[in-house]
C-alpha cells in the first residue's frame, strides 16, 4: 500500500469515528443494563425499525448460541418493538429517530455503542434477518469459536450472506411471531457467485446468489454485496465503513488465503425473503431511507409484483452447517 493510500484510510478511520462520536447525541437511552455485562461476554449489536415479529425468535437463537448481553439501537419503531426490548433481562436500548441513511445506515450510531461497550469483547454485529452460522455450530457454544479464535490470535471472522427463501410466493406462508423463519425460507442458491478483491481495502467482494438472477440480472454489478465480517474482537480505534462488509484498519479484512488453503469461515442465514416483506418493501420506498436511493427495494417492487418465486429446480434445501461447508459456502479451516 502506498503512502497516499495510507493516509487516505487513516483520514477515513479519523472520519468514522468522529461521526460515531457525533451521533452519540442522536441516541437516547431506553433500558441501560450494561452493568451487568461480564468480562469475558460475548455482545450482540443490532440496529432494527419495526421488526417486532422477528425479534422472539432472533433473541432465542442468538442466546442458544451463548450471546451474553444485546445492545439494540431502535430507529423510531412504532410497532411495540423498543418497548418488547427494553422489556428483556439481556437486552440495552437506545431510541433514535435520526435518519438511517444520513448515519451511514446505522453504523455511526454502532460504531460509537460498540467503541464505548464492545472494546475487549468479542463482537457479533447483524441485521434481526441476519443469523450467524459457523463450524459445529449445532454442538459448540459462540465461546468454543472465539477461544480458539484467541489462541491463534485471530481478530475477525467473516461469514457469507446467504439468502434464504421459500417454494412459491413470498407471502403465501404468513411468518407467526417466535417461529424459526427457516422452517418457511428453506431454500438457497448453492452456487451463481461472483468473487473479486478489493485491493484498496483488502477484503473480498462478493455478489450473486437468488437477488442476482432475480433481480438484478440485467446489471450483475450492482446486485447487493454478501461478504460480512459480523463478528470481531473489539478493539478502541476500530470501526465499520460500509456496513459490516468492511473495517478498518483494512488488516481485519484479510479473512481469507491469498495462497489456496482455507481459513475458517461461516454463513449469515439471511431471512429477508419472508412475509410480511410486501408491506415492508412499500415502507421502505415511502422512507427512502437505504443505499442508492432504496435501488434493492425498488427491484423488490418491480419484480415480485410479476414473479414472487425466487425458487428454481437448482435450488438447494438448507439441512446444517456441514452442507453448506460441503458446497464450499463456508469452511471450519483448521478447527477440529
Amino acid at each position: 500500500m502506498g503512502l497516499r493510500q495510507a493516509i487516505k484510510l487513516r483520514r477515513e478511520r479519523r472520519l468514522r469515528q468522529w461521526r460515531g462520536f457525533r451521533k452519540r447525541r442522536q441516541l437516547h437511552v431506553v433500558a441501560d443494563r450494561t452493568a451487568k455485562i461480564g468480562r469475558g461476554d460475548v455482545l450482540l449489536f443490532c440496529t432494527q425499525r419495526n421488526e417486532r415479529i422477528r425479534l422472539p425468535y432472533f433473541l432465542r437463537y442468538y442466546r442458544d448460541l451463548g450471546v451474553k448481553h444485546f445492545l439494540f439501537v431502535d430507529n423510531d419503531s412504532t410497532d411495540g418493538a423498543r418497548d418488547y426490548l427494553a422489556g428483556q433481562p439481556d437486552c440495552s436500548v437506545w431510541t433514535t429517530t435520526g435518519s438511517y441513511k444520513a448515519s451511514a445506515f446505522g453504523m455511526d450510531w454502532l460504531n460509537h455503542l460498540l467503541r464505548i461497550y464492545g472494546t475487549g469483547h468479542w463482537t457479533l454485529t447483524v441485521d434481526p434477518d441476519e443469523f450467524f452460522v459457523y463450524p459445529f455450530c449445532d454442538t459448540r457454544p459462540i465461546d468454543a469459536l472465539t477461544d480458539w479464535l484467541d489462541t491463534y490470535d485471530i481478530r475477525s471472522f467473516p461469514a457469507m450472506l446467504l439468502d434464504m427463501y421459500p417454494k412459491g410466493p413470498i407471502d403465501a406462508v404468513p411468518y407467526r411471531e417466535g417461529q424459526n423463519p427457516f422452517e418457511i425460507a428453506s431454500w438457497f442458491d448453492s452456487g451463481n457467485y461472483m468473487l473479486r478483491k478489493n485491493r484498496a481495502m483488502n477484503n473480498l467482494w462478493i455478489q450473486g446468489g437468488p437477488r442476482a438472477r432475480m433481480f438484478f440480472a440485467d446489471h450483475p454489478k450492482d446486485a447487493p454485496s454478501l461478504n460480512k465480517i459480523p463478528l470481531v474482537k473489539w478493539e478502541r480505534g476500530l470501526v465499520y465503513t460500509s456496513s459490516t462488509h468492511m473495517l478498518l484498519p483494512r488488516g481485519l479484512n484479510m479473512v481469507y488465503d491469498e495462497w489456496g488453503g482455507e481459513k475458517a469461515s461461516g454463513c449469515l442465514l439471511h431471512a429477508k425473503f419472508l412475509s410480511p416483506l410486501t408491506h415492508k418493501v412499500a415502507e421502505e420506498m415511502e422512507r427512502k431511507e437505504h443505499y442508492a436511493g432504496s435501488r434493492e427495494y425498488r427491484a423488490y417492487r418491480e419484480r415480485l409484483s410479476s414473479e414472487p418465486d425466487l425458487w428454481t429446480k437448482w435450488s438447494e434445501k438448507y439441512i446444517n452447517w456441514r452442507q453448506l461447508e460441503i458446497l464450499g459456502l463456508m469452511s471450519k479451516g483448521n478447527w477440529a
